[in-house]
């Protein structure tokens, strides 16, 4: 063959060989990457509407069901709650306690020893006695002192009935944030492990492709350490899931629940008014309510005690030894207070102290309000994340098979490009699953705020 025709034909030769190399890297490395593609399980959907109750996925009830069952286990397990319930029957005998002062009352005393006894016109006597005395007696007039006594006790017991309500209900919020944590890090683990699976499939087909081609190793170093990266997020969120149910079990022991369908409860955001209008009615609110209400019972209890005081009594004595001697007395005491200078004191302390009160109740329940209208836009705010960040993935979604159909198969892309969409993509679906969270952890905060979340799992 002349050298013209030998030359001629060398380098269509040379390019088909290099077509024909090049066809079989991607025919080697298309097989393993393309198992890569939408092998992926799509998030928790999040309703159009996070303003009605009606949002909710329909398939909530048996996770809403799975959280009472909790918050139930956790309330009696609690310390905490068995505490404030002795204090509120400690503070219910209390009150059967003043109501009984004002009912007959009756006491026996007795005392032994040597008795002298001398008069005018009379022998002396000395010796041994024993004296038995008996006693009874009633109020008859104290202007009202212990019916006041009798409310301040039985507002203290609406107080402390009110508190062990309160303490359920920190007790059921804990279990149910805690609860919602536990879903947030399984769900980031969930998309960690399917972003180590698809740079897994990755590395695998470099690996062949590296096989044919050693001078493109760095990328299967590259793809090697975005893997690595990968399975140290996921490690990461496994051991916060383990933290997370490490606390939950000081709640509901080791019996420990499937969190699966947790995303699917407290998606709807109450209506701010309706939230703020019952603030009123919280357990915390009442608290210190009845705290205020005591406290003024309490001060009218002190001024009654400056007025005098009426009682009937009925008493006799006997004494065996040293004459025998007996004696009965039955009639009306009372007593007037003449002068106490501390008593004008006592009186305006106790009316400080419930003024007092209520201004702390009015400061509860205006930083209850304000922080009811923080939680509320903290809670709409995260809903509308999710709903972006959601619409945000889908996009992502088709960019990163479309980049890595283009670097697989046209060779346009190059492997920095595909890791960068992976990267992104996987990172937007953590951001989902954070915002989503984030809304209903604000939603059960919001709910803890109002009524309880205790009323909402009824």
């Amino acid at each position: 063959m002349p050298p013209q025709q030998s030359a001629r034909w060398s380098l269509p030769r040379s390019l088909l060989l290099c077509g024909l190399l090049c066809a079989a890297t991607l025919a080697l490395a298309q097989p393993a990457a393309t198992r890569c593609i939408d092998e992926d399980t799509p998030d928790s959907p999040l309703p159009n509407s996070t303003n009605s109750p009606a949002a909710v996925a329909p398939d909530a009830s048996a996770p809403r069901l799975g959280l009472q069952g909790m918050v139930q286990e956790a309330i009696r397990r609690s310390n905490a709650v068995g505490a404030a319930r002795l204090l509120a029957e400690a503070a219910a005998s209390d009150v059967e306690e003043t109501r009984a002062a004002s009912k007959l009352q009756a006491s026996m005393s007795g005392t032994f020893g040597l008795a002298s006894s001398a008069g005018q016109n009379i022998t002396t006597q000395t010796g041994a006695q024993a004296v038995f005395s008996v006693n009874l007696g009633a109020p008859l007039y104290d202007a009202g002192r212990n019916a006041e006594l009798t409310g301040w006790r039985s507002s203290l017991f609406e107080a402390a009935r009110l508190g062990q309500l309160t303490a359920q209900d920190q007790v059921a919020f804990q279990t149910v944030s805690l609860a919602l944590e536990r879903s947030r890090y399984r769900q980031q683990s969930r998309v960690y492990a399917q972003y180590a699976r698809k740079m897994s499939c990755l590395v695998q087909a470099l690996e062949q492709i590296v096989r044919a081609d050693r001078g493109r190793a760095s990328e299967l170093v590259q793809a090697r350490k975005t893997l690595q990266q990968a399975e140290l997020a996921q490690s990461q969120a496994v051991s916060l899931v383990r933290q997370v149910e490490t606390r939950l079990k000081r709640f509901i022991g080791d019996g420990m629940p499937s969190s699966e369908g947790m995303t699917s409860v407290l998606l709807d955001v109450p209506p701010l008014a309706d939230v703020a209008s019952v603030a009123e009615r919280a357990a915390e609110i009442g608290q210190l309510d009845a705290q205020a209400q005591a406290l003024d019972s309490f001060s009218r209890a002190v001024v009654a005690a400056q007025k005098p005081q009426v009682n009937w009594v009925v008493s006799g004595s006997k004494a065996v030894g040293n004459g025998n001697p007996s004696s009965v007395l039955a009639g009306i005491s009372f007593n007037v207070p003449l002068l106490n200078p501390g008593g004008d004191h006592s009186i305006a302390s106790a009316r400080k102290r419930a003024e007092a009160a209520r201004l702390q109740r009015a400061e509860a329940l205006e930083g209850r309000k304000n922080r009811i209208a923080e939680v509320h836009e903290q809670a709409t705010s995260a809903f509308d994340r999710a709903r972006q960040v959601s619409a945000v993935v889908r996009n992502s979604a088709q960019v990163r098979t479309s980049t890595l159909q283009q670097w697989q198969q046209l060779g346009r892309r190059s492997l920095f490009d595909v890791m960068s969409a992976e990267s992104e993509h996987y990172n937007l679906r953590v951001a989902y699953v954070n915002a989503l969270h984030d809304g209903q952890q604000a939603s059960a905060l919001l709910r803890s705020l109002g009524l309880g979340i205790s009323a909402w799992l009824e």
